[in-house]
């Protein structure tokens, strides 16, 4: 079976994917033809692919998050290699393969992510702060054993969500030994709270989001887990207008720095400016990574990076 990594320019190919993603748009001629917009999946990677000629059989047989047998020819379109599938058939029970063969995962078990941020949630000595994160985590804590971080932005795959936790809270830890005026209870705690009510944000199966919930295109994560605090204060009897609970409400809301990112307001504590970076950097890093981790072994520059500004990141040669 062909796997995605290692798809060149011109291969022609057969393999069983995941539809990841696929849309009926139709073409601009006259008259218009309907065809598939499709992003195939396995666990090396994802690519964009266009079927041509759907027939109304073809629009009722084949769904996002089905899987499927194609034939087809790699091409580049644009500097950015994608397929077009020449014959494509649901998969059946003869096959003999399952969804979890074609699911991107962290490089973790989840069952040790969640351990690790439980851990670190009963190291936090003040006792409100601890009722407060173990509070919003419960609502939560199944959803984080397989969550996605984001849709395709970072950690998007399988305990996507709780690895990007992890890998910010072991940043933390070192920034607090070497920063020790920073205050470490509230920066863990941000680092929990930050992204908390992202499974309620987002609709999602085995690490693939499908769409965002009522409540995330109405309120979004950030919104929704402020209010989650303030629910938390109320139902553990902590004064709703005590410092802690402004500063666990400030770490969630100024966490993507600018409005025009969600942000309703800017860091302006030390541990909000130091979870802002912190953020910024595993989710920059970890954007890099994947683009590398998915290029073909005959390629030396990564796709546009969005996070990035747009900008490609070069592989170098050791």
């Amino acid at each position: 079976m062909s796997i995605i990594r290692s798809l060149n320019h011109q291969d022609e190919f057969v393999g069983f994917y995941l539809l990841k993603e696929l849309e009926v748009k139709q073409t601009n001629g006259t008259p218009a033809k309907d065809y598939f917009d499709i992003v195939l999946c396995d666990s090396s990677g994802q690519i964009s692919a266009k079927y041509w000629d759907v027939t109304t059989t073809d629009k009722e047989t084949f769904f996002p998050m089905g899987l499927v047998k194609v034939q087809g020819i790699a091409h580049t379109y644009r500097e950015k290699l994608q397929v077009k599938i020449t014959k494509i058939r649901k998969a059946n029970d003869d096959d003999g393969i399952t969804l979890t063969d074609f699911i991107r995962s962290a490089p973790i078990l989840p069952i040790d992510l969640v351990y690790t941020i439980k851990q670190v949630l009963e190291d936090i000595t003040d006792l409100e702060i601890k009722k407060i994160v173990a509070y919003c985590v419960s609502k939560v804590e199944e959803k984080l054993m397989h969550y996605p971080a984001a849709k395709t932005h970072h950690h998007a795959y399988f305990a996507g969500l709780a690895y990007h936790m992890v890998r910010m809270l072991e940043i933390g830890d070192f920034i607090c030994k070497q920063r020790p005026f920073l205050n470490a209870d509230l920066l863990k705690a941000g680092i929990i709270l930050h992204d908390i009510a992202k499974p309620e944000e987002m609709i999602a199966q085995m690490g693939i989001v499908s769409e965002y919930s009522v409540q995330g295109k109405l309120l979004g994560h950030i919104a929704m887990a402020s209010s989650w605090i303030t629910e938390a204060a109320i139902r553990c009897d902590i004064d709703l207008q005590s410092e802690r609970v402004l500063a666990l409400q400030h770490l969630v809301l100024s966490h993507h720095n600018l409005g025009e990112w969600g942000s309703p307001v800017q860091p302006q504590t030390a541990e909000a400016v130091a979870l802002h970076h912190i953020d910024a950097l595993d989710a920059k890093l970890q954007m890099v990574e994947d683009a590398i981790d998915v290029l073909p072994d005959t390629e030396s520059w990564t796709p546009l990076i969005r996070g990035l500004e747009n900008k490609p990141v070069y592989r170098m040669k050791w």
